[in-house]
Parts: C-alpha cells; structure tokens; sequence
C-alpha cells in the first residue's frame, strides 16, 4: 500500500500541544493521484490536486505529499482531467435501467459519457408507482445512480385514456393524488410533455392542479413545452406557459431540451432568453437543459401528424385514414408540418418501427423517391405500417449557441435510440463547444453538466468534489473524450473517459467497462413527510 501525506489548508493535523504538527493519515480506498482537478465550482479553473476516497464518500480533495494518505489503490491521473461524476436531467433510460438483461441495465452508453446520474420518467412519461421501479432496482442493481420523475401523461392515461377532453372533477382529484402519492415516494418532480398525446389535450389550468401537489413537497416542473415551433401557441408562447405554470403552482421550473425548432423561430433564442431571465428577475426559479446536436429526435408521427389525429392514439389515426375527405385534410396539415421541419430532405429515419427496414438511414425525400409518391403520401406509407424514429435537421447553430452560453442552462441528452445524443452528448459537447468553438471553458462545462443540476433538483451531496460528497467521479482525457456516434451509427460508445468511479466503486479503468453496478436510486431529502405525505 503506497502512503502520502497533504499539505493543504484543512488537512488532518494534531491540535495538540504535543503533536500540533504531526500528520495523521487519512486512511483511503482509492487516491486519485496528480489530475487537473476541477471541482465543480463555476469558478474555480482548475488545478494539480489529488482526491482521496473511502467507500461511497469522497474524504480529501487537496495537494497531497508522500506520508499519510494511505490508499489501497492509486489511480494515476497525470494529464487528465477529474471532476465530478456527470448528471444528465433528462434521459429516456428507463427501459435500459429496468429490463432484464444485465448488459442493458449497466447503462455503458451513459458511463462512458462520465454520466453517474441519470434521471428518468421526463416528457410526461414517469410512472405514479415509484416504490414499484425502487423495488425492481433492488432486485436487480444498475450501472449508473437514478432519479425519478413522475409524468403527467402516464397519469392522465391512467385515469382518462388517451381521449381529448378534459378530467371530471373526480379524475383531476385522482391524478393529484397520484402525483402526491409519487413524491411521497422519492420522486423528484413532476413531468409533463404537452407536445404529446394525450398531454396537449391538457388545459394550462390542469397542469397548474398537478405541479402544485409536487410544488407542495419541495419538488419541481420539469417540461417539454406544448410548443417549440409554430404548431399551435408558438415557441414563445409555450414559454409564456411553463413559465406561468411554474409562477402559479410554485414549483421551481425547469425547460426540457431547450431550442428554436423549424425556420418560423429560426432566431428567437434571444426572446425566449429575455422572457426566461425576466421570470428569474422576478424572483422566479426557471431553469433548462439542452442537448448539442442540430437535430431533435422524435417519432414521424409526433413530428407530422396534427395532434387532434392522435386523438385516441395512432390506431385511431390509421382509422381515420380510411375516410378519405378525413386522410386529405390530415395531408394539408402534415404538408404544413413538413415545412416547418425544413422540408423532406431534413427528415432521417433512423429506425423503422413495426415497417420496412430498408428505409433506415434514408431521408423521407429518398423514401419518396424509391416508391414515387410525395414526401406526405411517404409519410403516410410508415405510419400504416407502424411508426418511425427520426433525427430532424431544424435547428441553427446561432440559436443553440445563444441557449449554451447561458448560466441557467445545463447539459442533457434527452437520449432516445436512433440519434447519437444518447450515446454522445457530453463528450460531443465537450469537443465541439468546449474544445473547439471555445464556446464555453471547462469550468463552465463541468458545471453545466453536474453541479448546476444537482443545486437545482435537490441532490444531496453530488454534483462537485468535495469531502463527504458522494465519490462519483469521472476522469478523463481532454483530448480524446470525444464522440464516436453519428447519424449513420447513433449507438457507438464514446472514448476518452479513462476511469470512472460510482459510489466509490470503480465502474470504468484504463477505459475498459469493468461491469460493476454500483448505481442507487436517489431521493430527495425535501420531503416533509410529517405533513405532507399523509395520504
């Protein structure tokens, strides 16, 4: 066992007369040894240091010397950079986190990003029954820590269908007792996706009622905006909304995956900037995450079809096709829709679901071309046949410049299968914006993409390196931590995170998975359960 000794302020010394300069040795697991350390802190720029770790806990962060950490392993860290284990707001991980096969459950797509927290059930999608998916990562352990949300859609299908109507008095009563139920269980807030179905058949005043019961118990409103173009009540708009939801209910607010979607708001980052910092101005707590990429990721259906089509889900779609005065008004609005999105050629379907296979890796203007017929009648062609996944090339670089830069807005990958950002978001972050376009510096990253959520959603004790935090740290090289993933192949690993610690237990080394689970479910501790989780 190697033994060294600090020489920081805070190190352990003898107070005693007798022995006020004797060192005495921090007994460690593990010593990272010699990296560029950056804390976390959005200020602090970095420095040579050395971090100690026993168990789950982080016991020194400082400038060691050769007598008294006495580790049982060191983990050599000259030329990289340590920071904290990232934190991700937004994932679509829950099928990998909860599926039966262990390979899946190791989250490698996530790890080798330096993700050590992922939060799951955004877009409306969590489940009321939290203790449930806590019990199934018992049975089952995980490669990466979860936290939960709980989501407006999987409540309001559960109690009203997919159906476009409003919730009786009974059912709105039901639904906000599911979403207090959840709280009281461990979930950090409370989600919605008011793009979707059955979401957007949901008044603001509904949403209000639900965000206020996890507001009550110190949760936040973690939103997919009911629009990020111009398809019903315009980006601005949409902002307008989240924004008086979180104001009304009290729920801090939090804006998912955050852009200027579609040439009609091509430009409008500096509105949607001025009325966000007008709300936090106004003591308001808004913040938001985004992903790094000029493509957004949904199904061709969510992109195209016009929402009181859905009404009932997509088999009530196919239907409706059969009426043929129905299906053409559906063709002049999915016209519409397609324009907004940049036209056919900047459509990619990177996975066909439940249709042709051929057509992956093909824009939808190819599709038509191979069975010749327009780009809308294409369209219509999948959704018969099922569903597609799509990359959809609508964004400026100017708009998700002007979202990055500022201070409110964090790193997330809302990674969904068929588009890189699953496999690539911060290490593709990290090399074009940091290294390359020196958008952000590092300090700034590494805060973007841990600390600022941790502060935000309540993580007790992630999210920076400092004695007693949670020993989730990645270590990587600046110069290789990179993206391997594209469109053409969106489900290759990333490199350059050389070692990997979660919960002090040692999840990647020498850039090689060693497949430990050493993931936990997360709760926040603001929960009054003396008063309010009484149900």
């Amino acid at each position: 066992m190697a033994t060294l000794a600090f020489v920081l302020t805070g190190c352990a010394l003898d107070k005693s007369a007798a022995g006020r300069n004797a060192l005495q040795p921090i007994a460690a697991d593990i010593l990272i040894s010699g990296g560029m350390v950056y804390t976390g802190d959005r200020r602090h720029q970095g420095s040579v240091a050395d971090v100690a770790v026993r168990g789950d806990k982080i016991v020194f962060v400082g400038r060691a010397s050769p007598e008294a950490v006495n580790p049982e392993q060191i983990l050599d860290a000259t030329g990289l950079i340590v920071a904290p284990g990232f934190i991700d707001p937004h994932t679509h991980a829950d099928g990998d986190l909860f599926s039966n096969k262990p390979e899946r459950r190791l989250n490698a797509n996530y790890l080798t990003q330096g993700v050590t927290t992922a939060f799951v059930g955004n877009d409306g999608g969590g489940s009321s029954d939290v203790n449930a998916q806590k019990e199934m990562v018992a049975k089952a352990s995980i490669g990466t820590n979860v936290a939960f949300l709980v989501g407006h859609g999987a409540i309001r299908e559960q109690v009203i269908g997919l159906a476009d109507r409003a919730p009786t008095p009974d059912e709105l009563a039901r639904m906000k007792k599911l979403v207090a139920k959840a709280m009281c269980e461990g979930a950090f807030g409370f989600s919605a996706g008011l793009y979707y179905t059955p979401q957007n058949f949901a008044t603001t005043d509904e949403v209000v009622a639900l965000a206020q019961e996890a507001a009550k118990r110190g949760g936040y409103y973690d939103t997919h905006i009911r629009d990020e173009s111009s398809y019903s009540i315009g980006l601005l708009g949409a902002i307008k909304e989240a924004l008086e939801i979180g104001r009304r209910s009290g729920a801090p607010t939090h804006i998912s995956h955050i852009k200027a979607l579609g040439a009609d708001v091509w430009g409008a980052s500096g509105d949607v900037v001025a009325l966000v910092e007008a709300a936090q101005a106004g003591g308001q707590k808004v913040t938001a995450d985004q992903y790094p990429w000029l493509a957004s990721g949904t199904r061709i259906s969510n992109a195209l079809l016009p929402s009181w089509a859905l009404d009932g889900g997509l088999k009530a779609a196919r239907e409706r096709f059969a009426d043929n005065a129905i299906l053409q008004k559906v063709k002049i609005e999915m016209t519409e829709n397609l324009r907004r999105r940049g036209g056919a050629e900047t459509i990619l379907i990177t996975r066909t679901l439940g249709g042709e296979k051929t057509y992956e890796n093909k824009t939808l203007k190819e599709i038509a071309e191979i069975l010749k017929v327009n780009p809308v009648d294409a369209a219509i062609v999948i959704l018969q046949n099922g569903d597609a996944q799509i990359a959809s090339f609508n964004m400026t670089e100017t708009d998700v410049e002007a979202f990055m830069k500022r201070p409110w807005v964090m790193t997330g990958s809302d990674g969904s299968g068929g588009h890189p950002r699953k496999y690539g978001t911060f290490p593709h972050k990290f090399a074009r914006y940091v290294t390359d376009k020196h958008i952000l510096n590092i300090s700034e990253y590494i805060y973007r993409s841990a600390g600022l959520a941790a502060e935000s959603f309540g993580l007790d004790k992630r999210g920076f390196l400092r004695k007693d935090y949670a020993a989730d740290i990645v270590i990587f090289d600046p110069e290789k931590f990179q993206a391997k993933a594209d469109y053409a192949h969106p489900e290759l690993l990333s490199e350059g995170v050389i070692h990997l610690l979660v919960n002090g237990k040692i999840a990647i080394r020498n850039g090689q998975i060693t497949n430990v689970f050493a993931g936990n479910v997360l709760v926040p501790t603001t929960m009054d359960d003396e008063i309010d989780c009484k149900m």
